[in-house]
């Protein structure tokens, strides 16, 4: 089984927040196969289904981000399901919108979820991170994280989550390279061209 994990904060008030981008991409998921009507378990929303043949437990945490840990960890040792079989999709500070990256182990890169995981489950799970910028300021993350997103930011996010979730079957398989680049291919902003020369009379 493999624990797919989106990290946020729950209610209302916190939906639209870039800090939710892991909430959103596992939503996308769960809609897009048609996964089990989600239910309170294990101190967060559990849904079930299958990707590609293998079985899926999709996890939201609603402990709040920074407990997000004491979800992960309650989930993975009911089902005895280890940390290399867990992937957690998260706003990302250190990569531009737009970006997406994969990793396993590594640091938390100051996202508290994260930290917070690592803490219950040590360092090797994998993460699929998705970029909401840096504000440029450490004063400034948590007031950056805990925005929405932009109307233009909120674009750039639908077709990033549309991918990552019609390309998630790569990651469960361990295809982490070839998930990356069919969002990259996906997602890449249209390549400006030169406008053509006119010339003059003479056609030079």
């Amino acid at each position: 089984m493999i624990l797919l994990v989106g990290l946020g904060n729950p209610g209302k008030g916190y939906s639209e927040n870039r800090h939710n981008y892991g909430f959103m991409a596992v939503d996308d998921i769960i809609h897009r196969y048609s996964f089990s009507a989600e239910k309170i378990r294990f101190q967060g929303l559990v849904s079930e289904g299958r990707i590609g043949g293998e079985k899926i437990l999709a996890l939201k945490p609603t402990t709040y981000m920074n407990e997000s840990g004491r979800s992960v960890g309650e989930a993975a040792r009911f089902y005895k399901i280890p940390p290399e079989n867990i992937i957690i999709l998260h706003d990302e500070l250190d990569l531009p919108m737009g970006k997406v990256r994969v990793k396993k182990g590594g640091g938390h890169g100051g996202n508290n979820g994260i930290r917070s995981v690592e803490a219950h489950m040590g360092k090797d799970f994998n993460r699929v991170r998705m970029g909401v910028g840096h504000p440029g300021d450490k004063t400034k993350v948590s007031g950056h994280v805990l925005k929405d997103f932009s109307k233009a930011e909120r674009e750039i996010a639908n077709k990033i989550i549309e991918s990552v979730s019609r390309h998630i079957e790569m990651m469960v398989a361990g295809d982490s390279a070839g998930f990356m680049n069919k969002i990259a291919l996906e997602t890449a902003p249209p390549k400006k061209t030169a406008p053509a020369s006119k010339g003059n009379s003479d056609g030079v």
